[in-house]
């Protein structure tokens, strides 16, 4: 089966047909210059260094895959640019989420009849039949041919792009920063050439976080805990307890600290009973990952540990996907700052 030319050479040779102008150099200059032109009007090619893989895009993709990874980064994203409709198999959800009509409107994309394998995501006969042209993945591990997966290699074979999203490469999260939400915008936005919408939603992401801080700056920083709500990840009942991530560069621009920052090397802390209670903590941030009722959640995790000063003031908020990578972390910001510092907002 023929390969389609990039967009960028088709353009260039309908120039010549209609012009008669290519090749009217000895040098070819005049032809690398009509190409180079018709390449500025498209925004192709188009190559992004990810994950130490080079990938070039010719046009923009129309056939996208989003695979699960306990996420909804990626789906959320695409959603926000304006780009659902190139969506054909969507595996991501939270349930709920704190931008108006989203989470319907992730409820409501295909999900391309997929059944998950044991690992929880896309099996590498139903990726290949989907016949997808861009495979996006949270982390290396929806590429990992050990859990069942297609392979990044596979997927090039048969003409499908992929994408690993920031800090995802070797699957530790643990360094993740709001600025890797925007650079997932970024290359959404130059990949589906929608830069200028990209850079739209990122400036008025940054403007708002920075008008949160300014409000908070030499505030106390109140100690707060950072859980998933009613999931286990680990041995101990509170396995789902943030340590590390971009959990924490949220809170910091909220004028909070993470109570329990110190207690992993990792993006997660498994920790006893005993160990919960002894901490002081000031604030209670919930995050519900298809939890239909997340503050029931924190109600009674407080009655749990009446000792703690989030308990005795009923301190806390539930949040879901704006408290993860993504377009939203603005909005988790403010709603943390509000609850820390309500009289400095």
């Amino acid at each position: 089966m023929p390969m389609n030319r990039p967009v960028a050479t088709a353009l260039a040779a309908a120039l010549c047909l209609l012009t008669a102008a290519c090749g009217s150099s000895s040098d070819g200059k005049a032809g690398d210059a009509t190409a180079e032109a018709a390449a500025s009007k498209t925004g192709y090619p188009v190559t992004l260094d990810n994950c130490g893989q080079k990938e070039t895009f010719d046009k923009a993709p129309g056939r996208v895959v989003v695979m699960n990874g306990a996420s909804v980064a990626e789906v959320s994203t695409l959603l926000a640019l304006g780009l659902g409709d190139r969506i054909v198999a969507n595996q991501q959800t939270y349930g709920n989420s704190e931008v108006p009509g989203r989470a319907e409107a992730i409820e409501k994309l295909p999900d391309g009849g997929v059944k998950q394998n044991d690992a929880f995501d896309v099996p590498r006969e139903t990726m290949i039949g989907l016949r997808p042209d861009l495979v996006l993945s949270t982390t290396a591990y929806g590429f990992d041919e050990k859990n069942g997966f297609a392979t990044r290699d596979q997927l090039k074979d048969v003409g499908a792009h992929s994408y690993v999203s920031p800090q995802g490469c070797d699957q530790d999260t643990s360094k993740m920063t709001i600025a890797d939400s925007y650079r997932l915008l970024r290359d959404m936005g130059k990949v589906f050439n929608v830069s200028d919408k990209a850079e739209e939603l990122i400036a008025a992401s940054e403007k708002k976080i920075a008008a949160v801080a300014d409000e908070v700056k030499g505030e106390k920083k109140p100690k707060v805990m950072v859980l998933f709500s009613n999931m286990s990840m680990g041995g101990n009942d509170f396995s789902s307890v943030v340590a590390k991530g971009i959990y924490n560069d949220i809170l910091a621009e909220a004028g909070g600290a993470n109570a329990f920052e110190n207690a992993s090397e990792g993006s997660f802390a498994d920790l006893s009973k005993e160990k919960v209670a002894a901490t002081d903590v000031d604030a209670l941030v919930v995050i519900g990952y298809n939890d239909p009722d997340p503050a029931a959640y924190a109600e009674k995790l407080l009655k749990e540990f009446p000792q703690w000063p989030a308990a005795r003031n009923s301190t806390y908020v539930t949040l879901s996907d704006s408290m993860y990578l993504g377009p939203s972390n603005d909005l988790a910001v403010e709603k943390i700052a509000k609850m820390l510092h309500p009289d400095a907002l």
